[in-house]
């Protein structure tokens, strides 16, 4: 059980991850409400988590196109 949710961890988006960060509050918790928010409102919040993730992953994107000018030519 641990290896699968080391792979989750490591493989899936970072989101509630980065959440956990920013507001000092144990990434177990944050998915853990979150499952809980999306059974109660139909998966509603999945649409937000997919947002989420997108915007963090063209921001990684962005930035490492900032450091290295030459890789895009």
């Amino acid at each position: 059980m641990e290896r699968l949710r080391n792979y989750i961890e490591w493989q899936v988006f970072g989101v509630c991850t980065r959440i956990g960060e920013i507001m000092g509050i144990s990434t177990f918790t944050i998915r853990k409400y979150f499952i809980y928010i999306s059974c109660l409102t139909l998966g509603s919040p999945v649409v937000f988590y997919f947002i989420l993730a997108f915007w963090m992953n063209l921001k990684r994107y962005i930035l490492e196109g900032r450091r290295n000018p030459l890789k895009y030519n």
